[in-house]
């Protein structure tokens, strides 16, 4: 990949969103890579597969509550598949142009997405949700200044008002030591509800379904808000730091074998774009007791 013909423009972040926040925790350079040099990633099967169930999830609410079915779900696919096609015809690069090995894999791939539903099914009743929001965009200014972003796959409102935010994820369940950096997600966004709209959200859900399928459920209270909204305080900051001086260490971690960037990477034997943003003076304790 030729990067310095296919990145676009350099820009300095402005605000958070969960993925991005995770891509800075987890390796700083990855952070560097995305959001501001903007190197261009190509589109991956299973991350695709994802973008394809949720587009079926949020279509099938279209519906009348009749007619939520595993078949309706399934006539939804190809359909959806084809609209995604047509906003992004590089995805067609995912299967081989041969038309019989690539309809082959094509086939193959649709059928796990559709395993994929049918585990939805298993796991909640359509029939009886009627969200308020499907792929709700929120955001939020905090007093700091800091701009906290993200969609929430859906948003569930009871009779007597209480909200729940749900969102799906296609692959399984995480153990229990990484089951608290997921659930991180799901706190940023009711983070922002509240802050957004004063509602404390009831419930965080989560809904796997890969491996055998499992919802995971977390109730929040308001300290639980405040301190995540101390740590993404702390977080931006650590960024901004990072942003003045360019420095945006690379971190082995568990993520390394499917990163698009092992070029870019001195970890890999790789070497960083140059740092396309001017760099901001540090003054040291000396420079500031002699001014």
């Amino acid at each position: 990949m030729q990067q310095t013909e296919t990145a676009r423009e350099a820009v300095p972040p402005s605000g958070l969103s969960p993925s991005r926040a995770g891509d800075f925790l987890t390796c700083p350079l990855l952070y560097r890579l995305r959001v501001i040099d903007r190197l261009p990633e190509p589109p991956s099967a299973a991350a695709t597969r994802g973008t394809l169930v949720h587009a079926v999830l949020e279509r099938l609410f279209d519906h009348p509550a009749t007619d939520r079915t595993p078949d309706r779900a399934l006539a939804l696919l190809r359909p959806q598949w084809e609209r995604l096609l047509g906003e992004r015809p590089e995805l067609a690069g995912l299967f081989p142009a041969d038309p019989e090995q690539g309809g082959a894999e094509l086939a193959g791939w649709l059928a796990d997405a559709e395993k994929l539903l049918g585990q939805w099914f298993r796991l909640e009743d359509p029939t009886r949700l009627e969200p308020v929001e499907r792929e709700l965009y929120v955001e939020t200014v905090l007093e700091s200044g800091l701009k906290l972003r993200g969609y929430i796959d859906r948003v569930d409102v009871a009779p007597t008002g209480e909200v729940r935010l749900v969102d799906y994820k296609t692959g399984r369940a995480p153990s229990r030591d990484f089951e608290g950096k997921a659930m991180f997600q799901m706190k940023f966004y009711a983070l922002v509800v509240w802050r957004w709209k004063g509602v404390l959200p009831k419930r965080l859900q989560l809904v796997y379904l890969g491996g055998g399928g499992e919802v995971v459920t977390y109730d929040p209270d308001e300290a639980d808000l405040r301190s995540v909204e101390r740590k993404l305080q702390a977080l931006w900051e650590a960024i901004g730091r990072a942003v003045a001086t360019g420095d945006f260490p690379a971190t082995r971690n568990r993520l390394c074998d499917w990163c698009d960037h092992q070029a870019s990477c001195p970890e890999f034997g790789g070497t960083p774009p140059p740092y396309p943003l001017p760099l901001q003076k540090t003054v040291t304790s000396m420079e500031s007791k002699e001014s």
